[in-house]
């Protein structure tokens, strides 16, 4: 399961969001994070990882540059999302900036400009 510290960590960059939920994906248990019903985190359900939707061409900039922090995750990675492992040191103000770019994403124009004028 997901260490307390990161899942606090974690739980603190989604829910700071604007309009920004917890609640797990399909039948999984572990936490996932939305906006207006759609997904801009997931957590692996063993705690060890993350994923997350980004931008074009940030999953091939991240993955080749730190192959041992980043990882084109199965499903979703064909469709641009970027996986993070949780079980090795992290630079959390860059998974939080790329948290936020997540968000900005999926979230409706009208939230993201929220975000972008509060930063």
């Amino acid at each position: 399961m997901i260490d307390d510290e990161v899942a606090a960590r974690l739980r603190e960059i989604c829910l700071g969001l604007p309009e920004a939920a917890e609640k797990p994906f399909g039948g999984h248990t572990a936490p996932s994070y939305r906006v207006r019903e759609k997904l801009f985190v997931m957590t692996s359900e063993d705690g060890r990882s993350m994923t997350f939707k980004a931008g074009p061409g940030v999953q091939e900039a991240m993955v080749s540059a730190q192959p041992d922090r980043f990882f084109v995750p199965d499903y979703v990675g064909g469709k641009g999302w970027l996986g993070a492992r949780l079980d090795v040191e992290q630079d959390w103000d860059e998974l939080d900036e790329l948290i936020r770019d997540s968000y900005r994403l999926v979230a409706p124009k009208r939230l993201a400009a929220l975000l972008d004028s509060a930063g």
